[in-house]
């Protein structure tokens, strides 16, 4: 009634003691660390998986296998149940090998081909973020007299966006501000990130001016516009800078809906670079971001709601401008005045 159990001659049997004769000696007392992440290449994590699994099949334990003192041992099948055990035993060695190599090509395609996949995004995004980083280093070095937060804040924000390896939900959209005085650092500074955003990934920029449309009708100038985005995205450019936003007719800047939308923009994988230059003569530097930020929104609503601006089915209004001010209001910096900065190479 208390004689061991066993399988004469079980193959399985015999597998799992070839896994154990494979097991380092363990130290007395030593307990299996379940947690313990596999080392090796695809080939032990096999071996492992399929050593566990026959030990499984075949109920074995260290107490099983260590030898019963004083109680004999008798065999368990009898002459004539044989042919049904053989029967069985074939068919579970045959389970386990299918399950063995579904595993095998499971893991294989599970951590093989990704793994090769994210080498190649991750040294694609190294090599653009290092482009990108020093084309930065040099605009830091000319414009020495911007804040050390606007040089971290569009580091952040356009290198987030340079990732390639996540998706892109939304474009980059900044707005740079400046007072009268640093009219032309404004105009430099803005295109000069924005080329340095689309060199890092062999790209060229778009360039729109709000001063060359502002006497035009504004359904044209929204056609334009429109074109000129839509197109120049669809030939591969990144960045686009749009100058003086203020000075574009204040309908036409409702097509700016369709690329600086939080969820449905016509082009997720660019950004756009957006410029107001202020009535006042300068900023003060005191000011918080959000300070100069809605010192930038109320200028815009004068611009764009005021009592001269003519009204009609489509022009603009104040909820209409609530949404457009929501989506190119991502991050307002503002740009200060700088001493001995070079004629050549700003336009």
């Amino acid at each position: 009634g208390s004689s061991s159990i066993y399988f004469q001659g079980s193959p399985i049997k015999e597998k799992a003691k070839a896994c154990d004769s494979n097991e380092p000696e363990k130290p007395a007392g030593h307990q299996p660390n379940l947690y313990t992440p596999l080392k090796g290449n695809n080939t032990s994590f096999i071996v492992f998986f399929s050593c566990s699994f026959l030990n499984l099949l075949t109920g074995r334990s260290k107490s099983q296998d260590q030898p019963s003192i004083g109680k004999p041992s008798q065999p368990l099948a009898k002459n004539d149940g044989k042919s049904r055990s053989g029967f069985h035993k074939s068919w579970t060695l045959l389970l386990v090998l299918l399950i063995v190599s579904g595993v095998s090509l499971f893991y294989v395609l599970w951590s093989g081909i990704p793994s090769l996949w994210d080498t190649t995004l991750s040294s694609r995004d190294t090599q653009i973020l290092q482009v990108f980083r020093a084309q930065m280093k040099k605009l830091k070095n000319t414009y020495q007299s911007q804040d050390p937060s606007l040089w971290k804040r569009t580091h952040v924000f356009l290198e987030k966006h340079l990732n390639a390896s996540h998706l892109h939900s939304e474009p980059a959209i900044l707005l740079f501000t400046a007072g009268q005085e640093a009219e032309k650092v404004l105009r430099c500074l803005s295109n000069e990130i924005a080329d340095a955003f689309a060199f890092s990934q062999n790209a060229t920029t778009i360039k729109i001016n709000g001063a060359d449309k502002a006497i035009l009708d504004s359904d044209t100038v929204k056609l334009e516009v429109d074109n000129e985005l839509s197109s120049g995205f669809r030939e591969g450019k990144k960045v686009a800078v749009v100058h003086r936003f203020e000075l574009l007719p204040a309908g036409s800047t409702l097509i700016f809906y369709k690329y600086c939308d939080h969820e449905n923009a016509a082009f997720k994988d660019v950004a756009l670079l957006l410029t107001v230059l202020l009535d006042e003569q300068s900023l003060r530097k005191s000011l918080t971001l959000p300070e100069v930020e809605e010192k930038v929104r109320d200028f815009l609503w004068a611009k764009f709601t005021g009592p001269d601006v003519p009204s009609s089915y489509n022009s603009m209004d104040t909820d209409k401008l609530s949404g457009l001010w929501s989506r190119i209001s991502h991050l307002v910096l503002p740009i200060w005045p700088e001493k001995g900065l070079p004629v050549e190479g700003c336009t």
